[in-house]
């Protein structure tokens, strides 16, 4: 799912048909239309975060560690609040994609939603740069480059829209309750793309870094502009005031990618030492 393309394949990546999961094709769903994909309206307060917290994990694919990722909320910069998302593969998945690149998010503090979006990344030899502005005439400005060579881009959204980067923090705010469905546009990989899915039942998930009671939220994403590419997608939010993101489950070319919450901190922890099992309380 990436600001970088490791996180976004967490989301999106390509692909004509989904895979059910005893390994059979699943029937393609519709592709929601703006009517269908309403506003999601506004976020829950007080914000569960703010700058400082910082979250890390790791990323498996092929069955292995693939290597980090960190979710950073840096201080507000001129009344927006930055969200800073690292990726990079390791050594061993390196030899298969190499990945390391930085995106942020810039948001709006009271609706979390974009106000521009950059990012940063070196896939094997392409050097690869985007900067977007949202703007409120549901149109976003793409400015990116490859190697240097620069194009620039008009791409239209829906009825709401965030970033690879920030998605997973707006999704932290919403009033989630078994059920409800969800749908928004997201910026990556140079497109808009509409995600969409349902608020599953409480799940126990238990890893290293603690025990935790989450809302699992299970959907698609497709592009606007090819909607037979899709992949699905799941991620773990606790289902408490920290509303912390402990998991995600997407796809790519290759196969199955996981994100795995491994640290947590924030100002006030005690000597600014990553959350534990130990010290985790739920």
């Amino acid at each position: 799912m990436t600001t970088i393309r490791t996180l976004v394949v967490l989301m999106s990546l390509g692909g004509t048909m989904a895979l059910a999961q005893d390994g059979g094709v699943k029937a393609i769903s519709p592709f929601p239309t703006d009517s269908q994909c309403l506003p999601l309206g506004s976020i829950k307060q007080p914000i569960a975060f703010g700058p400082g917290e910082t979250l890390e994990y790791d990323l498996d694919a092929l069955g292995a560690k693939a290597g980090t990722m960190t979710m950073r909320v840096l201080p507000v910069r001129e009344g927006l609040m930055p969200i800073e998302v690292h990726a990079k593969t390791n050594t061993f998945f390196s030899k298969v994609r190499r990945v390391d690149g930085t995106g942020t998010s810039f948001l709006q503090p009271r609706t979390l939603r974009p106000a521009r979006y950059y990012e940063d990344a070196q896939e094997n030899e392409w050097h690869r740069v985007a900067d977007v502005t949202f703007r409120k005439n549901k149109t976003a400005k793409l400015v990116s480059s490859i190697n240097g060579q620069q194009s620039t881009t008009e791409l239209s959204y829906g009825n709401d829209v965030t970033d690879v980067a920030g998605a997973i923090f707006l999704m932290r705010q919403l009033e989630l309750k078994e059920g409800k469905r969800l749908c928004f546009d997201v910026y990556g990989i140079r497109r808009i793309w509409r995600v969409w899915g349902t608020v599953q039942p409480k799940e126990h998930v238990s890893l290293p870094v603690g025990e935790f009671e989450t809302w699992h939220l299970a959907g698609e994403a497709a592009r606007h502009d090819w909607q037979d590419a899709r992949r699905d997608i799941h991620v773990w939010i606790t289902a408490d005031e920290r509303r912390i993101p402990i998991a995600a489950l997407g796809s790519i070319d290759l196969g199955a990618v996981r994100a795995t919450l491994t640290s947590f901190s924030r100002p006030g922890d005690k000597g600014a030492k990553a959350e534990n099992k130990a010290n985790l309380k739920w």
